[in-house]
């Protein structure tokens, strides 16, 4: 297949495009290369696709390299990501996550080509007990997340509308080898290898659903090439963790004193426990995650050890 995947230079991107290339499928690469993107992460099959540095917000530039490709699915994951950058600078996540998803659709919606929305387990917000479904109400709680459901819902709209052929796909915490360094979990093994304190916000009880990159990868590209066309589907693992539970994790593996954490003033309207139902997608395409998280935590602290210095990389 001919496939398009914007932010493929980027944390799950570039997952997403190693097993793509390793599965024989033709691949164009769009990614801006900003401070959260690495093209450390798919140099080494760089020469097994196409690369266009852009930025999917500039709608002229986004034509121009799109117009005349044979184009089967288009893969969005372009996006920026922290929650914390949105609170302190939310313009550039409404200019790439809502403008940047516009000119992308429209494109799709013209073109008729297929389009995949990576979207997140945080538009739904926070949930007390059980787990949201594919038709809970969005409650977004923070300017990212509110991005990414502003952009799932232009995408909704231009599949009503336009006759856009799209999927929603709502993935629970990744993490895993090329993660940047701002994220939690790259985030404390950096300090830990470095023999510094882990800062955990407020009392560190907020829990999340964990899922190594490589599993989420995969079920996206199970929901690009099988799922039903205008559907959401959850992606995620059960495994739900607090960020202090992943902290004393962390701290163990690396055999580092249960004295290395640092609680410090709460992040503004920081959700206190994400869970999503990934039944649909279990049911309908038949996809597990694979990989139990203390395994892949073990993996991604090897990888740090090893190739830290690549997880992040200066641009231009």
């Amino acid at each position: 297949m001919n496939i398009v995947v914007t932010g493929g230079a980027g944390f799950i991107g570039s997952e997403i495009v190693r097993q793509l290339v390793n599965s024989g499928n033709s691949v164009l690469v769009l990614d801006n290369l900003t401070y959260s993107s690495n093209i450390n992460s798919i140099k080494p099959i760089l020469s097994k696709l196409e690369f266009c540095r852009i930025d999917i917000a500039n709608e002229i530039e986004l034509n121009l390299a799109l117009s005349s490709r044979n184009i089967d699915v288009l893969i969005h994951c372009a996006a920026e990501t922290h929650v914390d950058n949105s609170i302190q600078g939310p313009e550039i996540f409404l200019q790439t996550n809502i403008i940047g998803t516009f000119n992308l659709i429209k494109i799709a919606a013209k073109r008729r080509f297929k389009f995949i929305q990576v979207s997140t387990d945080e538009v739904y917000g926070s949930i007390d007990v059980g787990a949201f479904t594919e038709l809970d109400r969005l409650n977004p709680s923070s300017p990212y997340s509110a991005s990414k459901a502003s952009g799932e819902m232009m995408v909704m709209s231009y599949g009503k509308t336009f006759g856009l052929e799209f999927i929603i796909v709502r993935c629970a915490n990744n993490y895993g080898p090329f993660q940047h360094t701002e994220k939690l979990i790259p985030h404390f093994i950096n300090k830990l290898l470095s023999n510094q304190r882990v800062p955990l916000y407020g009392n560190g009880l907020n829990y999340r659903e964990w899922i190594h990159v490589s599993d989420c990868a995969n079920a996206i590209i199970k929901v690009a090439f099988e799922g039903r066309i205008n559907s959401i589907y959850n992606i995620s693992s059960q495994d739900s963790k607090s960020n202090l539970e992943v902290a004393n994790m962390l701290i163990s593996l690396l055999n580092c004193d249960a004295s290395s954490i640092e609680f410090v003033a709460d992040r503004l309207g920081h959700d206190l426990r994400y869970a999503i139902n990934s039944k649909k997608i279990q049911s309908e395409l038949g996809w597990f995650p694979k990989i139990d998280f203390e395994a892949g935590l073990r993996n991604t602290i090897d990888w740090y050890q090893t190739y830290g210095n690549e997880a992040t990389e200066i641009h231009e």
